[in-house]
């Protein structure tokens, strides 16, 4: 298989000059994919510079061992090459993606430490407290630690059973520890509302009460919103969804289980007031704020710790400053404008994954895939169209004009260059058989001159040609002009619908169209409809989950409103943050569904279930309930993603960004947004009379920080 433009040459750069050479045919040779930025006479095509050559060298695919060796060997001797000042190499191999694959999901490995650090550090802080007793040093280090157990827990037993590990999973670890992180706020939090003097036992049981339920609603939207993922025909999306949605699950566990655990044996030290980090007994402080000489000090009204700074926050600045008029007025502005840029944006996406972004930054790869842009973007894939009907006569004068039928149609569509004819063995094939004494129209001598044929023209390699029997056959046509992802989208679409019309002809030919690139080209195709049906189903899923949640159907609007401005918040910003839509960002979308509910549900039902008279109480109780969770949880959640944005591949980058944009939209509405909308609605400020007292009690442990009056159980 020789390089036709080294052959034009005769492999000697000396006779360039004095070699004419047509462009982009020469003498019957196509050098569209051959020669670059080819520049040619004002008056015809003959070639007077170009500015790149493209060399491809096949290997025998029988000799498996020694085209490994060939390779490895050509990938060495290439990334070693001294650049030249005149001549600029780049190169690529059918190995060089899949080895990108693998290297892009390394790179990520040492982020792990870097992460684990910032989530314990994080974790450590927001749950000290000066006092050594009542601090939460211990407990907030195996929170992360159970996240942790639960990715390997997960992972193990996904590979132990053959699950397939595709590179986006390397992203999910991340994820989970944020998500494991959040509920272990939600226990923490429930464990400082229960009564310091009671036994332990006892004190974990209230626990549990307050926050089981909330961490099982909280997981079974995460969970259900990730299966819901499992719809989609991507491989790629498959796996990660059914990783991470089974990681959660083995977050859940070991939350209810291992962190409870721990939760207990704290309880136990804090019992006997002993210290955090030395186990020796202690003696009791008076007042919250002490040295760490002495420590246990609680409020000796409620018998409970003293509530921490952040709460008093909520309560007392933030809750009674978000329910003024002015400030209303203000947030549902400054929502207006999040919303205008928001839909601005939608209309700024675009389709499609550069298959550079598959490979990390400063990649040989992606070196390749840039010149390939600059140079040879003027002529697009050479498709195949392979005949896979074993019975086609090709020998019968009818069949073969039905077949030139439908080469013509597809070298009448507007991506393929007319002027350019099909790569056709039959046609090289009718024309050996003009010569005096052949008649091709009869079977038998059809079949008996054909293989000398092949392997004289250089056909063999397209005619499938075994026990007297043509099997297959395929032929080329060449496109052009194809740029972008709607290029490709409408390219593969046409040829396609140009394919099954020829199916249909009188005399049917039975053809699939094929190019390595399709397998790309193919997610353009339904990426569009199958996001809006995993963002569609999910939505009622959640509208369904969160009606169970809020005794209030139009409080379950507002949170359905609430993720559906989320999705549409997450689509317009990733747009301005140079995202694509595509199979790594659908992913993510899906995602912002159940991180969306986690925040709206809470803080509705907060809203609803509180026992103050007006809405703007309402409001600064659900806030107050809830407004340290939330930020807490979005802080641990962000600190757990966070490091992927120094990652050297753009799927790493990208899964940071759509998920950065998720929670910080999220934790917005939760803490802003829908309190403020919620005032407005006047059929959600009703008393709660008409609940039965299971449905209170529910209620109770639907919140994490709401303590429940005794007469609700």
């Amino acid at each position: 298989m020789p390089n036709a433009i080294l052959d034009i040459i005769n492999y000697n750069a000396t006779e360039i000059g004095s070699t004419t050479i047509t462009y982009p045919m020469n003498n019957g040779t196509f050098l569209g994919t051959s020669i670059g930025g080819a520049e040619l006479k004002p008056d015809g095509s003959e070639i007077t510079s170009a500015k790149a050559v493209k060399l491809f060298y096949f290997l025998d695919e029988e000799k498996i061992n020694e085209n490994s060796d060939w390779l490895d060997g050509f990938l060495e001797l290439l990334s070693n090459y001294t650049e030249q000042k005149t001549v600029h190499v780049s190169y690529f191999t059918s190995v060089s993606r899949q080895n990108e694959f693998e290297t892009n999901s390394d790179s990520v490995i040492p982020l792990f430490s870097v992460t684990y650090f910032l989530a314990i550090t994080i974790s450590v802080l927001s749950c000290s407290r000066l006092d050594c007793v009542r601090t939460k040093v211990w407990v907030a280090t195996f929170g992360v630690l159970s996240a942790g157990m639960a990715v390997l827990a997960s992972f193990g037993l996904l590979l132990f059973c053959g699950m397939p590990f595709a590179m986006t999973v390397a992203s999910a670890p991340f994820l989970i520890l944020g998500v494991g992180v959040d509920d272990m706020f939600i226990m923490i939090s429930c464990w400082q509302k229960t009564e310091v003097d009671k036994a332990v036992e006892v004190r974990l049981a209230e626990t549990y009460k307050e926050a089981g339920v909330s961490i099982t609603i909280t997981t079974l939207t995460d969970v259900l919103a990730f299966y819901i993922g499992l719809l989609t025909p991507f491989g790629s999306v498959q796996s990660f969804c059914m990783y991470t949605s089974t990681a959660l699950l083995f977050c859940y566990i070991f939350n209810i289980t291992f962190f409870g655990a721990c939760l207990a044996l704290n309880g136990r030290r804090e019992k006997g007031n002993r210290h955090w980090l030395t186990c020796m007994r202690v003696p009791e402080a008076s007042g919250d704020g002490n040295v760490c000489c002495v420590g246990g000090a609680y409020d000796k009204n409620t018998r409970k710790e003293f509530e921490m700074p952040m709460d008093s926050f909520f309560k007392n600045y933030y809750g009674p400053f978000l329910t003024r008029v002015w400030v209303k007025v203000l947030v549902c502005l400054i929502y207006a404008g999040y919303l205008a840029v928001s839909i601005y944006g939608c209309f700024q996406i675009q389709e499609g994954l550069d298959l550079k972004h598959l490979a990390a930054d400063g990649s040989y790869v992606g070196d390749y895939y840039d010149n390939e842009d600059e140079f040879f973007s003027d002529f697009g894939p050479n498709v195949m169209l392979v005949i896979k009907d074993e019975n086609f006569q090709y020998w019968n004068p009818t069949a073969r004009k039905s077949l030139d039928l439908c080469l013509e149609n597809f070298q009448n569509l507007t991506m393929a260059d007319s002027g350019i004819p099909p790569v056709s063995w039959l046609s090289a094939y009718m024309q050996f058989g003009l010569r005096p004494g052949f008649n091709l129209d009869n079977e038998m001598q059809f079949k008996s001159y054909l293989t000398a044929f092949l392997n004289l023209s250089g056909f063999s390699q397209d005619v499938n040609f075994t026990n007297n029997q043509i099997h297959a056959s395929r032929m080329f046509v060449q496109t052009v002009n194809i740029r972008t992802a709607i290029d490709e989208k409408n390219m593969l679409n046409a040829f396609r619908e140009t394919a099954e019309k020829c199916g249909k002809l009188p005399t049917p030919v039975d053809l699939i169209v094929y190019h390595p690139a399709f397998i790309y080209f193919d997610q353009y195709a339904v990426i569009i409809s199958n996001t809006i049906q995993n963002i569609v189903v999910a939505t009622c899923a959640m509208l369904v989950i969160s009606l169970l949640l809020i005794p209030n159907p139009l409080c379950s609007l507002w949170v359905t409103f609430s993720i559906a401005s989320v999705i549409v918040g997450v689509a317009g910003f990733m747009a301005l943050w140079d995202v694509s839509l595509d199979s790594v960002s659908m992913i993510n979308l899906v995602i912002c569904i159940g991180f969306s509910v986690d925040f709206s549900a809470h803080i509705s039902y907060a809203f609803v279930s509180s026992e103050k008279s007006s809405a703007n109480e309402k409001a600064t109780d659900a806030i107050n309930k809830l407004g340290y969770p939330i930020v807490q949880g979005a802080v641990s959640t962000i600190a757990g993603v966070v490091v992927l944005a120094a990652a050297k591949s753009y799927i790493f980058r990208t899964f940071f960004k759509i998920m950065f944009l998720v929670i910080l939209f999220g934790a917005v509405h939760g803490i802003a947004f829908i309190p403020v909308f919620l005032t407005f609605l006047g059929t959600c400020h009703e008393k709660k009379k008409n609940l039965t007292e299971h449905s209170d009690a529910i209620a109770c442990k639907l919140v994490s920080l709401n303590e429940c009056p005794d007469s609700d159980y």
